[in-house]
C-alpha cells in the first residue's frame, strides 16, 4: 500500500510538532450542502493546512484511485482533527470522493469525511479524525468510487487540532446556549415596591428535550420495569411492535393488541412515542406474504392498506413516523412500485396523519465513513429527490448503531443535515455488544454527549428494549433485576448533569433573582415574611432571558 501511495504525493506540509490548536480557536459548525460555482474560503484560515490557501489547485491524474495528498508529521493520539475541504473532479456526472489518513507508522487507515462530488461545481466534505496511537508520519489523501474520475482538485483545504479539554469545553458552552435558558424572577409588594430578600425557590417538573428508550412487550405488566423506564425517560418508540410483520402477519389478519396495549403504557407516562415504522424497504423484514405478492396492484393495493389501517388507527398519537425505513441501503418498495413510491407513501401518510412529523431513518449516517449509500450527502440528495417529487421533507432520523464512534466526524456529519433545518433524531443509539460493558459505557457517553450538545439535535433515542430474557439487540441499560450496567450509570448521570432539579435563592437590592436553567416546565415559589406565592412556568428555546414578575399579597 505504502509503495503504491507514496509516488502519488504531490505536495507535502513540512509541519512542525504539535499537539492541539491555539486556546481560544472556537470549533467552526459550518457546512454547505450545495454545490457552489466557487468554493468558499477554507474554515480556520486553513488551521495547520494554512499555507494551503496560497495554492489555487492540487491535481493527480492516477485514473481516480488516489488524488492530491498532504504529509502530516507528528500526529498526536490525544488530538482531534477536524478537517474540511472543496472538491471537484473531471469525469462522470457525480462520484463520492472520500477522504483518508493512513499512518505510516503502523499501516493502519481510516475514512474521516466524505462527498457526493460533481464536474461543474465544488461541494463540501466536511469530516474528522482522532488517531488510535501517535504518529511521527501520516499522508491525508483523497479517494473516489469511480475509476472514471480521471482528476481531482481540493482547494480551501483545512485541517484543525483540538485538545481533548477545548472540545469537551466547546460542547458545554454549546449545551449552556442551546439547552438552557436565563431567567429574572422580579418579586414586588402589592404596592408595586422592589421586595429585597424574599426566598426564591425553583423546582423543574419536566424536561423539554426528548431523550428516551425503546421499550418491547416484554415491559407490559412489569411493574420493576415500567417504574424504572417512566423515573428517566421523556420518549418511546417500540422496537418490533408496530413493524408491519408484527401487526399483520398473514394478509388481513391485523392484531394491533400489543401496539395498543405499549402506546396506553406510554400515554400514563406523559411521554412521547415515535412510530416506528410503517415501511421497511429491507425484504428480510417484509412480511412474508407482501413479498409473495405477484403484480403491482396487488402490492400497491396492501400498501395502501397498511397505511390506512396503521395511521387512522393512531392518528394524532405518535409525534413522528419512520416512512420507509433503510431506504437508502434497500428499495423493495420502490424496485417493484417505482421511484415515486416512496414519495407517494409520504404524501399518503400525511392525508392520514397530518399532525405527525414524517421521517426517513437509516443506519451508517453518523456511524461509519465508509458506506456511500448512507454519507450525508447522500441522504440529502435522496431528501431532494422526495422535494421534486412534490413531498415536503419534515425529519432526519439517525439510528447510530455505533462499534467506535468517530465523534469529530458525528460533528461534522451533524454539521451538514442541520443546513437543511429540519429536526434531526438520534433514534436508535447504542453501541456495539463486541465490546466490553465499560467500553461501551465510555463510548456511549461520548456519543450522547456529542449529540445533546449540537443544535441540529433535537431529539436522542436509546435502541435498549430489554426482551424476556433481560438481553437486548446490543446494549442493555441494565441486568435482569433493574440494577445499572455501566451503560445505565453513563445514561443516569448524564439525565442528572442535563436537568435543574432545584434552585433556591433570594432577591438582590433590585428585588430580582437571575439564574440558568435547563428547558423544560418549573414550578416557581416565593415567600417574604409572611406573603407567599407559587406558580408556574415554561422554557422554551430563546436567546432572550425569560421574565417573571411576582406581585406578593399583604
Amino acid at each position: 500500500m505504502l509503495m503504491l501511495l507514496l509516488p502519488l504525493l504531490l505536495l507535502v506540509a513540512s509541519l512542525a510538532p504539535h499537539t492541539s490548536s491555539a486556546d481560544g480557536v472556537r470549533y467552526d459548525y459550518k457546512a454547505y450542502t450545495e454545490c457552489k460555482g466557487h468554493p468558499e474560503p477554507a474554515l480556520y484560515n486553513g488551521g495547520i493546512l494554512r499555507w494551503a490557501k496560497k495554492i489555487k489547485d492540487f491535481r493527480t491524474a492516477d485514473e481516480g484511485n488516489y488524488s492530491p495528498s498532504f504529509v502530516l508529521y507528528n500526529m498526536s493520539a490525544a488530538t482531534i482533527y477536524s478537517f474540511s475541504c472543496w472538491v471537484k473532479f473531471d469525469g462522470p456526472a457525480t462520484v463520492h470522493v472520500k477522504a483518508k489518513i493512513l499512518s505510516l507508522d503502523n499501516g493502519e487507515s481510516q475514512c474521516l469525511g466524505t462527498a457526493l462530488v460533481r464536474n461543474d461545481c465544488w461541494s463540501f466534505l466536511k469530516g474528522g479524525f482522532t488517531l488510535s496511537s501517535a504518529s511521527q508520519t501520516s499522508v491525508l489523501y483523497f479517494q473516489t468510487a469511480s475509476p472514471n474520475a480521471s482528476m481531482v482538485s481540493i482547494r480551501s483545504a483545512s485541517l484543525q487540532p483540538f485538545s481533548p479539554e477545548q472540545w469537551s469545553q466547546h460542547r458545554e458552552d454549546r449545551i449552556e446556549l442551546i439547552r438552557k435558558r436565563f431567567v429574572n424572577v422580579h418579586v414586588s409588594d402589592s404596592s408595586g415596591g422592589r421586595v429585597v430578600g424574599a426566598k426564591v425557590a425553583v423546582h423543574q417538573m419536566s424536561r423539554d428535550f426528548p431523550f428516551g428508550s425503546a421499550i418491547s412487550k416484554t415491559i407490559l405488566g412489569n411493574k420493576p420495569y415500567q417504574e424504572w423506564f417512566s423515573k428517566r425517560f421523556n420518549a418511546a418508540v417500540f422496537e418490533n411492535e408496530l413493524k408491519w410483520y408484527a401487526t399483520e402477519p398473514s394478509p388481513g389478519k391485523e392484531d394491533y393488541t400489543l401496539a395498543d396495549q405499549l402506546l396506553q403504557f406510554v400515554q400514563s407516562t406523559d411521554a412521547v412515542a415515535r412510530g416506528h415504522n410503517i415501511f421497511w424497504e429491507d425484504p428480510k423484514y417484509t412480511p412474508w406474504w407482501v413479498k409473495n405478492l405477484t403484480g403491482a396492484d396487488q402490492l400497491r393495493a396492501a400498501v395502501a392498506g397498511r397505511i390506512e389501517s396503521l395511521l387512522s388507527r393512531y392518528k394524532g398519537d405518535f409525534v413522528h413516523w419512520d416512512v420507509s425505513n433503510e431506504m437508502l441501503h434497500f428499495d423493495f418498495y420502490e424496485s417493484r412500485l417505482g421511484r415515486n413510491a416512496t414519495a407517494e407513501f409520504f404524501r399518503t401518510a400525511k392525508r392520514a396523519d397530518p399532525l405527525a412529523t414524517l421521517f426517513l431513518n437509516d443506519f451508517n449516517v453518523v456511524e461509519v465513513c465508509d458506506d456511500v449509500s448512507s454519507s450525508a450527502d447522500s441522504y440529502v440528495s435522496r431528501l431532494r429527490q422526495l422535494a421534486d417529487a412534490g413531498v415536503t421533507f419534515e425529519g432526519i432520523g439517525l439510528e447510530g448503531h455505533f462499534g467506535k464512534p468517530n465523534i469529530p466526524y458525528v460533528r461534522a456529519v451533524l454539521d451538514k443535515l442541520g443546513t437543511l433545518r429540519l429536526p434531526v433524531w438520534l433514534t436508535e443509539i447504542d453501541i456495539s455488544s463486541a465490546l466490553d460493558p465499560s467500553t461501551q459505557a465510555a463510548y456511549l457517553e461520548e456519543v450522547l454527549r456529542e449529540g445533546f450538545a449540537h443544535p441540529s439535535v433535537d431529539g436522542i433515542m436509546l435502541w435498549t428494549a430489554m426482551d424476556a430474557n433481560a438481553s437486548c439487540y446490543q446494549m442493555c441499560l441494565t441486568d435482569g433485576s433493574f440494577v445499572n450496567l455501566p451503560a445505565g450509570d453513563v445514561v443516569d448521570r448524564l439525565l442528572g448533569e442535563w436537568q435543574t432539579k432545584e434552585v433556591l435563592g433570594a432577591t438582590n437590592d433590585r428585588g430580582s433573582f437571575n439564574f440558568s436553567a435547563f428547558l423544560g416546565e418549573y414550578k416557581l415559589s416565593v415567600s417574604y415574611l409572611n406573603s407567599s406565592a407559587e406558580g408556574t412556568f415554561s422554557l422554551a428555546h430563546s436567546d432572550d432571558t425569560k421574565h417573571i414578575t411576582i406581585r406578593l399579597s399583604p
